[in-house]
């Protein structure tokens, strides 16, 4: 009896549907552009939206996570990128279209609303679907860049924000893009491996394009508003329950645009710290980046 009851268990496990070996390519389509995403696992949609200079592969790690939590996560890469369609012209990296972006991989995916993390450019993009699109965010989840209410002040009266920001005032120039490359823009990442895979993907992408988030979106010197104008203050709520973690040594983004941040949300808000890692908190405080998230979304299933 022992020997036909292992076998039926043999037979039973054989039958039974794999787990996702790797990711798989997936495309969504907004317009006339294509967006590639990658796709894994089963359970509530989680869509991840990567930031510069980076691809959708910067999320393995917290997919896998998430994955073995019972989620299924949709990395995209965002217009320009790696796989994506590279649209010409400042206007096509406008908002609108970027929130468009994140619509149509919850789409494709056949659901109505996702749990939404974003980081650098991928966070401006999450904060202004949880405003806009409010019904397709069933949980926010930011990483680095402060709620842009936050932003604002920090930009106008702290001294360090301006400074850190001049790097995005270089970007916005006509013809920033020639001085880039790609083995320079993957420098930051320190596994050999990743930083291989980081520089072909990077090398797929398209530089202009990357600047061109920001002579659409950031704000210009002297406080001048972005070729595409946010939405008034009053309008930028969330309405779900946010997370937001930043890496103290981020000399990007002022850990003081954070300040406030709950004035803007008319649900539960965790903030979290990590005071040795960087703009890439993903990469420099992995493990704890995993197990907070993954924690924080299980407590509000």
């Amino acid at each position: 009896m022992l020997r036909a009851a292992l076998a039926a268990a043999t037979l039973l496990l054989a039958a039974a549907p794999a787990a996702d070996a790797a990711p798989r390519d997936r495309t969504a389509t907004n317009g006339d552009v294509n967006i590639h995403y990658a796709v894994e696992g089963e359970g509530p949609l989680v869509v991840l939206i990567h930031g510069f200079p980076d691809y959708w592969g910067t999320w393995t790690p917290l997919m896998a996570e998430l994955n073995k939590a019972g989620y299924r996560t949709a990395a995209l890469d965002l217009r320009g990128y790696n796989l994506s369609d590279k649209p010409m012209g400042v206007e096509a990296y406008a908002m609108p279209n970027l929130v468009g972006d994140v619509a149509a991989v919850i789409a494709a995916e056949g659901r109505k609303d996702a749990i939404v993390i974003g980081h650098d450019w991928g966070a401006a993009i999450a904060w202004r679907v949880a405003f806009q699109r409010p019904e397709l965010v069933r949980r926010l989840v930011i990483m680095s860049v402060p709620h842009p209410a936050g932003m604002g002040r920090e930009l106008a009266t702290n001294k360090a924000q301006q400074e850190g920001s001049n790097y995005a005032r270089v970007f916005q120039q006509e013809g920033s893009e020639k001085a880039l490359n790609a083995e320079a823009l993957a420098a930051w990442v320190k596994d050999p491996a990743k930083r291989a895979a980081q520089v072909e993907a990077l090398k797929r992408s398209d530089f202009a394009a990357m600047m061109n988030y920001y002579r659409a979106n950031y704000p210009r010197a002297g406080g001048a508003p972005p070729a595409d104008p946010q939405p008034p203050v009053a309008s930028m709520r969330v309405k779900v329950p946010t997370l937001v973690i930043h890496g103290m040594k981020d000399t990007a983004l002022n850990a003081a645009g954070h300040s406030g941040t709950w004035d803007f949300i008319d649900a539960d808000t965790t903030i979290v710290m990590a005071p040795a890692a960087g703009h890439f908190v993903q990469h420099d405080a992995e493990a704890l980046v995993n197990r907070t998230v993954r924690d924080w979304l299980d407590a509000r299933r």
